[in-house]
Formats: C-alpha cells, sequence, structure tokens
C-alpha cells in the first residue's frame, strides 16, 4: 500500500527531474502560483482531476506516479512507447546492451 505521507515527495522529485518550478508547474496546469508548493509542503491535496492534470504534465500515468520504484518514469515511458515500435532482433540487441549496462 502507498503511504499517503510520500505523495508529496514523489511529485516534487517528479517536478525536479523534469526540471521546471513549482510555480512554473502550477500554472501550466491551470492553478494559481503556489498550488503546487502547496502540495508539496503538505498544505493541500489535489482533487482528483488536478492529479490527472499533474500526471500529464509531468508524461506519465497515474500507475507510473505511485511506483516509486521506477525512478524516471516519463523516460520510461518514451522508452516503452519507442520499443513497441522495433522487431524481436532490435529489441533483443537493446536488452543485451542494458544487461551488459546492469554488469557494471
Amino acid at each position: 500500500m502507498y503511504d499517503e505521507n510520500l505523495f508529496n515527495e514523489r511529485l516534487a522529485k517528479l517536478r525536479t527531474s523534469k526540471g521546471v518550478s513549482a510555480r512554473n508547474m502550477s500554472l501550466s496546469i491551470g492553478q494559481s502560483a503556489n498550488y503546487i508548493n502547496k502540495i508539496e509542503n503538505k498544505k493541500a491535496f489535489p482533487k482528483m482531476q488536478n492529479f490527472f492534470y499533474i500526471c500529464e504534465y509531468l508524461g506519465i500515468t497515474p500507475k507510473e506516479f505511485f511506483d516509486d520504484e521506477i525512478k524516471f518514469p516519463a523516460i520510461y515511458s518514451e522508452l516503452f512507447g519507442n520499443l513497441k515500435e522495433l522487431d524481436e532482433e532490435q529489441i533483443t540487441n537493446i536488452n543485451n546492451i542494458v544487461k551488459g549496462l546492469l554488469k557494471k
């Protein structure tokens, strides 16, 4: 089960990995300038619709938001989308590269 107290930390981590300020993110999703800051500081919690806007802005699914084992969900999402376009040989080659990187 996901610890609701970690929501704000996950949001902050995902936002900073995207390289955007809390203010810019707030304004980009149609909220007041301090909206994301309030969430990250545990002074507010987003409504469900706003949570979906947050995920859309971050380029991730709600599932990816809550999966804190995935460090860079937007990159994973893009990667998996790209993998769908490859043939078996290309995917095998990429998998071998990943295996080689993991050995180091």
